[in-house]
C-alpha cells in the first residue's frame, strides 16, 4: 500500500473518531469542511480550479458547501472509497504523486488541532516519500522568501529550496519540514541564521 493510501485510511479513521465539528489547522474549516474539500478535489474537477485560482473560488466554495451538507457518514464513505475509476487519481502512481503530501498535511491538520498533539514517530517509508516530494512543494511555497532557505534533515541531508543572501537553515524531520512549507506553524523545527532573516522566514506567508 502506498503512503497516500495509508494517510487516507488514517485520516478517515481519525475523522470518524473526532466527528464532523472538530477544529482543524485550516481555520475556520471544521473537519466537515475539510472532508468536503478533499472529496470535491478528486470527484468534482469542474470545481478544482477554484482551490488555487481566486476568480473561480466562489463556485468552488458553493460546490464544497453543497457536499458539506451531506450526512457525515456519506462524506466519510466517499473519502474512504477514494476517487472514481475515471479519475486520474485512481491510478496508483498518480495517487502517490498528487496525494501523498495532500493527505499527510490534512491528516496533521486534524491531529494538530487537538490538544496535546505530538509528532508521529518516524516511519521510513512515509519519510522517504515526503522527503522526495518536499523540494518541489517547498520551492513553490517559499518562492516569496526574501532570504535563502535550506531544508535539512536531522541526519544532515539537505536541499536548497530558495537561493539568496542571509540564508536560513530549517532543520526537522521530513514531515515537519513539509508542514512548515505548507504554512503550518504547529511544527517541531529549528531555525539557524541571522536573527532578522529567521524572523522574516517565520513571519512570511507560505503556501500557494
Amino acid at each position: 500500500m502506498g503512503v497516500a493510501r495509508d494517510e487516507r485510511r488514517l485520516l478517515v479513521e481519525l475523522l470518524g473518531e473526532v466527528g464532523p465539528d472538530a477544529p482543524t489547522l485550516c481555520s475556520p474549516w471544521t473537519t466537515r469542511d475539510l472532508t468536503a474539500h478533499l472529496v470535491i478535489r478528486e470527484r468534482r474537477f469542474d470545481a478544482a480550479p477554484g482551490i488555487v485560482l481566486k476568480p473561480f473560488a466562489g463556485y468552488t466554495q458553493r460546490v464544497q458547501d453543497g457536499y458539506a451538507k451531506k450526512t457525515w457518514g456519506d462524506l466519510l464513505d466517499e473519502l474512504r472509497s477514494g476517487p472514481p475509476f475515471w479519475s486520474p487519481y485512481s491510478v496508483g502512481v498518480v495517487d502517490e504523486l498528487a496525494n501523498t503530501a495532500e493527505f499527510f498535511v490534512h491528516h496533521e491538520d486534524v491531529r494538530r488541532a487537538q490538544e496535546g498533539w505530538e509528532p508521529r514517530p518516524p516511519d521510513a517509508k512515509r519519510d522517504r516519500a515526503l522527503w522526495r516530494g518536499l523540494p518541489h512543494a517547498a520551492r513553490l511555497n517559499y518562492r516569496n522568501s526574501p532570504v535563502g532557505i535550506v531544508l535539512r534533515r536531522p541526519d544532515g541531508e539537505q536541499v536548497t529550496v530558495k537561493r539568496g543572501a542571509n540564508g536560513v537553515v530549517i532543520t526537522g524531520e521530513p514531515g515537519e519540514l513539509l508542514l512548515h512549507a505548507f504554512g503550518r506553524d504547529e511544527v517541531r523545527v529549528e531555525f539557524a541564521g541571522e536573527a532578522d532573516a529567521v524572523s522574516a522566514v517565520r513571519a512570511m506567508s507560505r503556501g500557494i
